[in-house]
């Protein structure tokens, strides 16, 4: 088995979210083993509140997760997978529609470095500014793809799997 995968979805979303559950279809494609935290629970707390909480989550998941390991997120997913990759290793980081800050949340987006990384945004995202994850990305230095979309991408799920697939390809064994 090449290695595993945490998908974490977004916030106002589960486990069995578009993205997500595309995401999951291509790595077990590829012999990958897949696990989606639901982050609903967590998510009552609010944006800001529910943070720390997901990250908790995903860091308890990670510590019993085969390896190697990576963390594919979408939106507030996204944000909560670089945090956690900070408490606990990861192989890789898959970050779809990324917010670089939470409104109301002291801690920014960041992610451990040296942990290879892929960032998908829409240039028509009205949620997480573009510049902002583009900036993130150009500081790290990781390869983004900057797609014809808004927040959700809902148009361009099969280019966000190909993308995918490749970066899965990358890091396997």
């Amino acid at each position: 088995m090449p290695g595993h995968v945490i998908l974490s979805h977004g916030s106002d979303s589960g486990p069995d979210a578009t993205k997500v559950s595309a995401l999951a279809r291509v790595a077990e494609g590829l012999g990958w083993s897949t696990s989606r935290p639901d982050y609903r629970g967590d998510d009552a707390a609010g944006y800001a509140g529910s943070v720390a909480l997901r990250v908790a989550r995903l860091v308890e998941a990670m510590r019993r997760a085969p390896r190697p390991l990576v963390l594919a997120g979408s939106s507030m997913g996204a944000f909560v997978s670089g945090l956690a990759s900070l408490e606990a290793g990861c192989d890789g980081l898959f970050l779809v529609a990324l917010p670089i800050a939470i409104p109301e949340c002291a801690r920014r987006f960041d992610m451990a470095p040296g942990v290879p990384g892929m960032l998908v945004h829409g240039y028509r995202d009205e949620l997480c500014p573009v510049d902002a994850a583009l900036g993130f990305a150009r500081g790290r230095p990781i390869p983004a793809l900057l797609l014809d979309g808004d927040h959700r991408l809902a148009g361009q799920v099969p280019m966000i799997e190909r993308q995918f697939r490749l970066f899965l390809e990358s890091r396997a064994g």
